[in-house]
């Protein structure tokens, strides 16, 4: 693996936004990136605005059949050529000292897993001063109470984090929290970096912004994927969705 951040950003009818989380990557103070763009079989011209942009460190893959976020996740994995493994969704964007500053805190205190602060914004991208902070520290126990990992602040090293924990669940709503607590589940700890390093943009047809579904989401990552009894997943559930309630206020 070459000592570079591979990015991976899964596509679906992202026309609207793609350029602005694009040119949220070029922008980067941190040179050392490839960007892996996946379309997951859009149906507008997202893979035209794609191929306006590939080049040898903008490689795009295209799907013939949608599979969900979490395929697409998996195929950019796949191909990364990095050490270290970073996501962005394609409606958000970075502060462009986002990957030096990350970068820098996961080598100056040798973490394999890290992840920042967030500031929320709607689809046009302004913010509305609402930030979710990030915690000193999430281990398992703690990501079960509170999904505060948002996965376009997550960056992962490969050399300490083997691949088989790096890979998403393709059958669940919340593929990411699942990803987080099967490798917080071995053990690791993923530390915060407390700066607003990425914007989080919601939108109407954006999952998280689906109450209900969010919710059935996180009914299934507790029932199914943790294996929790009845009693157990609805303790979790009210509890994870009372600290999204807080970290929007």
């Amino acid at each position: 693996m070459e000592n570079i951040v591979s990015i991976v950003v899964p596509v679906y009818n992202a026309e609207k936004f793609l350029e602005r989380t694009i040119k949220s990557v070029q922008q980067q103070t941190m040179e050392q990136w490839e960007l892996l763009l996946i379309d997951d079989a859009s149906t507008d011209q997202s893979r035209e605005i794609m191929r306006n942009y590939e080049s040898e460190k903008i490689r795009c893959f295209y799907c013939d059949k949608n599979g969900g976020p979490a395929k697409a996740r998996n195929i950019g994995l796949k191909e990364a050529r990095g050490r270290y493994l970073a996501f962005v969704d394609s409606d958000d964007f970075w502060e462009p000292d986002k990957l030096k500053k990350q970068i820098t805190f996961m080598e100056d205190n040798d973490y394999a897993f890290s992840f920042t602060s967030y500031e929320f914004a709607d689809e046009n991208g302004k913010r509305n001063g609402c930030i979710a902070h990030a915690p000193v520290r999430v281990d398992y126990k703690s990501i079960l109470r509170s999904s505060t990992i948002a996965p376009s602040t997550a960056i992962l090293d490969r050399e300490k984090i083997p691949e088989k924990l790096l890979l998403m669940p393709t059958d669940v709503a919340r593929e990411d929290a699942a990803t987080w607590m099967q490798i917080l589940k071995e053990g690791y700890i993923a530390y915060g970096l407390d700066e607003v390093l990425t914007v989080y943009c919601r939108h109407e047809g954006a999952y998280s912004g689906n109450k209900i579904k969010a919710v059935l989401g996180k009914w299934e990552l507790y029932r199914k994927v943790q294996g929790f009894s009845v009693l157990k997943s609805f303790y979790y559930v009210c509890i994870n969705t009372w600290a999204a309630v807080i970290r929007r206020i």
